[in-house]
């Protein structure tokens, strides 16, 4: 009789039982659906919003999915190509004297107007890098957005050369903390603006892929203030 052959290699672990397939089916099954899901979900939510709000009470003869959000965007087009000329630049600056003259709206709106025309100007640099830093204090590590170079009387009053950044908070990347840290303290990363907020929603569960063999020098932030 012969003997088992020694050589083998090690056998192959036994097969999960039945409940434990159909769990790992199950979760598999979540993992696929839920984003799906949750993805139609926010956005058939908010065509139904903009509908109600732009369309309310079916001004038209029976009701057209997403048609609110279709004249929101042609509306907005048209209130952007009518103050492109003349007349409409008139109308604008008569508009914002008029609100400027109103104490307590007038600063919302200034604040509003320059958050937008920083984030959405052609040739601006807000939230165009991803960076980490040494904080809230030595050896613990922060992500943040570079929003500009420092100017003006913060960057007079401070010794070293400064950048802003925002810090967002987790998982709510919309509000955060404006910091003025010394660009020499700065480690640009190669992470483009939508994986760093991905990583910031998820906690750091969804992390960018990455590879050495691909990456831009690490060095601190490089001197140009066009960088920032």
């Amino acid at each position: 009789m012969s003997e088992p052959n020694q050589s083998m290699g090690p056998l192959a672990p036994p097969p999960r039982s039945l409940p434990a397939r159909l769990r790992a089916w199950f979760l598999s099954g979540v993992l696929v659906i839920a984003p799906l899901a949750i993805t139609f979900w926010v956005a058939a939510w908010f065509v139904d919003l903009v509908d109600n709000r732009v369309l309310p009470g079916r001004l038209i003869p029976y009701p057209v999915p997403g048609l609110g959000v279709i004249v929101t965007f042609a509306a907005i087009t048209l209130i952007g190509w009518a103050t492109s000329g003349f007349v409409g630049r008139f109308v604008h600056r008569t508009s914002e004297d008029m609100v400027n003259r109103i104490p307590v709206i007038r600063a919302i709106y200034g604040s509003t107007k320059q958050i937008f025309q920083s984030v959405l100007a052609e040739r601006s640099s807000a939230f165009r890098q991803v960076a980490i830093f040494e904080y809230p204090r030595r050896g613990t590590w922060s992500i943040g957005f570079l929003t500009g170079a420092t100017s003006g009387e913060v960057q007079e009053k401070t010794q070293r050369e400064t950048v802003n950044v925002f810090v967002p908070t987790t998982p709510n990347p919309t509000s955060g903390y404006l910091l003025f840290v010394p660009r020499d303290d700065l480690i640009l990363l190669d992470m483009t603006i939508e994986e760093g907020i991905k990583m910031v929603v998820s906690g750091g569960i969804v992390t960018p892929p990455w590879t050495p063999e691909a990456k831009l020098p690490q060095s601190p932030a490089p001197g140009n203030s066009s960088d920032a």
